[in-house]
């Protein structure tokens, strides 16, 4: 993938333009595009959401939860992954060496071989091998959880986390400049500005650089990430709006520490690093591009049309744990872990486009909240990929280069054989295209209904360049949603709903027929509360999902190391969410969930073959978890200080399908502290993982195990303007 310079400078004027001392009035935090509205109305500022239409968050009868900017800088978050640890039902999953963000959202994560599918601005965020996604440019997060398969389509059924980003303003001009530094060397600067040249144009400017090393030994990162923006609204009914999203990354591939044979975890540190410094670094690099148009029809009409294209490349050697047990000295001698080593060149490139109509119908005193519209979309998948792998081992030999060992008490590094053997050559394109409808409807002032569907058509065409063998296959789905919503007072409402959706799985068969769609089923009920002002919000959901097609091993002996789309599985559980503004300038964010997720079928794992029985748990998935952060704001001197602190639960978890390994809970604790001695100056600082907890925070086996953070520190300064 080719890079301009140029785009590098673009990063590097974002974050200059940051520390411009350009005279404007102070700015705090943007607002949010829907104000505060009666209950049946929005009130748009700025972009619309696509899929969303006119309809409140808190008037759709479905489990809602919205972090936003202020909240991530008050407690020092820089990553998309760690905002989500703030939310009840989300949990972590494999996140490939460190390279990408991967998770849970009650219980279902997804395919394992990309990341989670989360959307930004509507646009699907996951697609391709972006790296971690960096929180500098996230005005907020929306966890829409539950039955809403039928408008977004082609996801899990656990729900949908959107990302809003900090976009282009008319209405004033504004910056802020932020500088960090904290443990293990690691400093980190932002800039964010808004320039409003008239009326009609704006443009903004928001990126972030770091560099620093790691709890891992060995281990450095470079990041560099830019979104710089321009809205131009030639009247108060049309915008257009465009943004860029530009990512460089460079950051070693660590599968992370291991387990013995027993489970027995802790026998090395969580900063040894069992790979090779000599591969260098995994280089990520994503140019990207979104486009989205908004018209005001008429007082209760409105279109949205937006196109999206993004590119994302992924290259470099990593060295891992070998797998196969036949292979692995480890579980012989438990000192001497045999480990493969590969090449990844992953190129990918998205382009989507969408359309929506949305507005209000009236049937007598009836209102009809009305949402039709449509999205294509092309994904192109070209990888290549070459391996060097050890051979099978026997107990008691001397080890040769041939088993490229390293010694997890005493490493030495420098083994690199040539990792030549082609594993993957595949170019694979995926189009499909959707069209949705919705319909909200307000039967009286307390009651509103809302049914909806959305027909989706697949297709997959592959090659697999090393037989030069192509394969083609085409998938239709149609998924409904239903639910309802009763606002018992003007702060209080039930709600419930039912959704059906669908995931295409990728690949063939043994006798190369594609695989049917993942297929789920969803309910929902619960209930919310939202005092004025939202002062105090408070929500309970307990929820049910099913879901079968998922992949796992054919059982045919003749037909080893090929799939079928064989297993089912089910998660249910109950969900809390609580945040309140105090008198006294107390804060507090709350949250729990217990969920229970499990096969509910006998298979064998896709991976290694093991059996799965039913009742046997999913992976990475804690039956309880829980957040709680309180913040108090006081005035010493004339200057306000702020002091917080925090506790992170989660519970134990299996750690390797269709075994008894378990990652084991754990407790973390934070403690945060802010100063302004001006107005435009703030200083943060935070203490994470308080305790100095030992923890591991996912795996994919007992060998390939992610560990937690020990205690670390940071310092932050922004400067408004």
């Amino acid at each position: 993938m080719k890079r301009m310079s140029a785009i590098r400078g673009a990063l590097i004027a974002s974050v200059a333009m940051g520390a411009m001392p350009i005279t404007a009035q102070a700015q705090s935090q943007a607002p949010a595009e829907e104000e505060a509205a009666p209950a049946d109305e929005m009130v748009v500022i700025g972009q619309r959401q696509q899929y969303r239409g006119d309809v409140p968050l808190a008037s759709i009868p479905q489990s809602v939860q919205v972090l936003d900017a202020k909240v991530l800088q008050d407690l020092n978050i820089t990553r998309f992954e760690s905002a989500l640890e703030l939310t009840s039902g989300i949990a972590k999953q494999n996140n490939f060496g460190g390279l990408w963000d991967a998770f849970a959202v009650r219980g279902f994560a997804g395919d394992e071989n990309f990341p989670s599918g989360f959307l930004v601005n509507g646009f699907n965020g996951g697609r391709g091998y972006g790296g971690p996604r960096d929180a500098s440019n996230i005005e907020r997060i929306e966890i829409l959880k539950g039955p809403n398969g039928a408008v977004f389509g082609r996801g899990e059924p656990g729900g949908t986390v959107n990302i809003i980003t900090k976009k282009a303003r008319t209405d004033e001009t504004f910056g802020s400049f932020t500088i960090q530094g904290g443990s293990w060397n690691n400093y980190r600067v932002e800039g964010d500005y808004n320039l409003a040249l008239t009326d009609t144009v704006a443009i903004r400017l928001n990126g972030a650089a770091q560099d620093g090393d790691s709890f891992r030994d060995t281990v450095h990162q470079t990041k560099y990430v830019a979104s710089p923006s321009i809205l131009f609204k030639p009247t108060d009914s049309t915008s257009l709006s465009y943004e860029m999203e530009f990512v460089d990354n460079k950051v070693p591939f660590d599968r992370g520490v291991l387990a013995k044979q027993d489970g027995t975890l802790g026998i090395i540190p969580n900063s040894r690093f069992l790979g090779e410094p000599g591969d260098g670094n995994i280089h990520v690099k994503v140019l990207g591009h979104q486009l989205q148009f908004q018209q005001k029809l008429s007082k209760d009409w409105f279109f949205l049309a937006g196109f999206g294209y993004r590119d994302t490349s992924f290259y470099g050697f990593g060295t891992q744990a070998e797998l196969a047990l036949g292979r692995q000295a480890f579980d012989n001698d438990a000192t001497n872990l045999t480990r493969q080593r590969i090449l990844r060149d992953y190129n990918t490139t998205n382009t989507s486009v969408r359309g929506e109509l949305s507005g209000k119908v009236y049937t007598g005193s009836i209102t009809h909240h009305v949402l039709v519209g449509a999205d294509w979309d092309r994904f192109h998948i070209d990888l290549f990929q070459t391996r060097y792998r050890p051979p099978a081992y026997t107990a008691g030999r001397p080890f040769t280069a041939a088993n490229n060992v390293i010694n997890v008490f005493a490493p030495v590094y420098g083994q690199l054989p040539a990792a030549t053997a082609v594993t993957t050559n595949t170019d694979e394109v995926q189009k499909a295209y959707g069209i949705y409808f919705q319909d909200q409807i307000d039967l009286t002032e307390a009651l509103k209904v809302r049914v909806g569907g959305r027909f989706d058509h697949f297709e997959q065409d592959i090659l697999n360049r090393a037989n030069n063998r192509p394969f083609s296959a085409t998938v239709k789905q149609f998924s409904p949603t239903a639910g309802v919503l009763y606002k018992v007072t003007e702060d209080f409402s039930i709600y419930g709903g039912y959704g059906e959706g669908f995931r295409p799985n990728s690949g063939t068969d043994f006798f190369v027929n594609a695989f049917p769609a993942e297929l789920s089923k969803s309910y929902e009920v619960g209930m919310r509360f939202a005092a004025p002002g939202d002062a105090v919000t408070a929500s309970v959901a307990v929820f049910e999902m099913k879901k079968n097609n998922v992949l796992t091993a054919d059982p045919n002996p003749d037909h080893a190391g090929f799939s079928i789309a064989g297993g089912a599985a089910k998660s249910r559980g109950l969900e809390f969410d609580f945040s309140a503004n105090l008198p006294g300038d107390l804060s507090v964010l709350a949250s729990y969930a217990y969920i229970d997720a499990f096969w509910t079928t006998a298979s064998a794992d896709k991976d290694f073959g093991l059996t799965i029985r039913p009742g046997d748990r999913l992976i990475n998935v804690p039956k309880h978890s829980a957040n709680l952060f309180v913040n108090k704001g006081f005035l010493i001197g004339g200057q306000r200080f702020t002091f917080g602190a925090g506790l992170n639960y989660v519970g134990k978890r299996l750690g390797e399908t269709a075994t008894a390994f378990e990652l084991p809970g754990y407790v973390l604790g934070r403690l945060t502290a802010s100063y302004s001695p001006a107005d435009n100056v703030k200083i943060n600082a935070d203490v994470t993982n308080l305790f100095d907890k030992q923890y591991y925070a996912a795996s994919y086996s007992r060998f390939w195990i992610a560990p937690g953070a020990p205690r670390a520190f940071n310092v932050r300064a922004t400067f408004s303007f």
